[in-house]
């Protein structure tokens, strides 16, 4: 019998994940900085390395390019690693290691050498950071063949998009916002697993359709409430996994309500959500009633000032304002 859901944060979700699915396959291990006794930068992995051990949970020094390394070459020779990058910013350090290793050595050997490698890393701002600690690079990665992309809101999510990850043959980045490990909501069972290339309906509505990623949801979700207290309901959709995406989904939604919003926490130039936007565009041009807008992060390096950096990320205010604007 499945175990009944719980309540718990993302934290929580993130870390059950990790605990069952090493629990269930033994090749599973844990590496990145400070994984182990401290648990992790935000404690997400608190309490492994005392039910695992050293061989499987292990701190690594402050080297990114070598933990993925290292993880890569673990990967191809039978073990599912999965790797805790500290923040978004510091998988630059990487990324010869990600883009040309991790995401093309499937195809270099024809199915020959397989990647299933997990990278898990924090991003997005609000935590007074500064500039090298508050990016969302979710763009670059996405657009990158061989790489799968994934980004929870929720902790159901959290937790089944881990476990689809840790399960999957190729190379996963599992990019968690960091400023929502205490958002609180139902952690299923063991058995829940979340599928790659499906987004999720939150709300449902006729007049517009606000598309989000990640953290987003939430603004969503407010702005949806004060639409909806002045006679103006949305279908509100979570990507959830921005490579696959779902685009049926998105332009199923923009068949029925004409009006589309993207929102989405990267910098707005040449992000994701013009890309989405331009395959809502193509699958829906003749049933369009406005053209599609995008909200995202705005195109300046995150500013370490309060008061300036809440005014970079996308807000409730800016979508209940697009919103309107495309309807009037």
């Amino acid at each position: 019998m499945s175990t009944p859901e719980r309540t718990g944060t993302i934290r929580e979700a993130v870390n059950e994940a990790l605990r069952e699915e090493m629990e269930r396959d033994e090749r599973v291990i844990l590496m990145g900085e400070d994984v182990g006794g401290a648990g992790g930068v935000f404690k997400v992995t608190d309490g492994l390395l005392n039910q695992f051990g050293e061989a499987r949970v292990r701190d690594t020094p402050i080297a990114e390019a070598g933990i993925v390394g290292l993880a890569v070459g673990a990967a191809m020779t039978g073990m599912r690693p999965v790797v805790e990058i500290m923040f978004i910013d510091f998988t630059t350090l990487a990324s010869d290691q990600i883009v040309n290793q991790a995401a093309k050595l499937r195809y270099m050997t024809a199915g020959q050498a397989k990647v299933p490698l997990v990278i898990r890393t924090a991003m997005g701002a609000g935590r007074r950071a500064a500039a090298q600690h508050s990016q969302s690079l979710q763009a670059w990665y996405a657009h990158i063949p061989g790489l799968k992309v994934v980004m929870p809101a929720t902790p159901a999510d959290a937790k089944g998009l881990l476990k689809s990850a840790i399960r999957d043959d190729n190379p996963v980045m599992v990019l968690e916002d960091k400023m929502e490990y205490e958002r609180t909501g139902p952690i299923p069972g063991p058995d829940h697993l979340t599928p790659f290339g499906k987004a999720k309906l939150h709300r449902q509505g006729r007049d517009a359709t606000v598309i989000t990623t990640s953290s987003m949801l939430y603004p969503a979700l407010e702005a949806a409430e004060r639409l909806s207290s002045a006679g103006i309901d949305i279908d509100l959709i979570d990507v959830r996994s921005l490579s696959p995406l779902d685009e049926e989904t998105l332009v199923q939604s923009a068949l029925k309500t004409g009006h589309i919003l993207v929102v989405d926490e990267g910098h707005q130039s040449y992000g994701v959500t013009a890309e989405i936007a331009a395959r809502v565009h193509q699958g829906a041009f003749n049933y369009l009633d406005a053209p599609v807008r995008r909200l995202g992060a705005a195109d300046v390096p995150v500013p370490f000032a309060p008061q300036l950096e809440d005014q970079t990320i996308p807000a409730a205010d800016d979508i209940v304002r697009i919103v309107q604007e495309m309807l009037a």
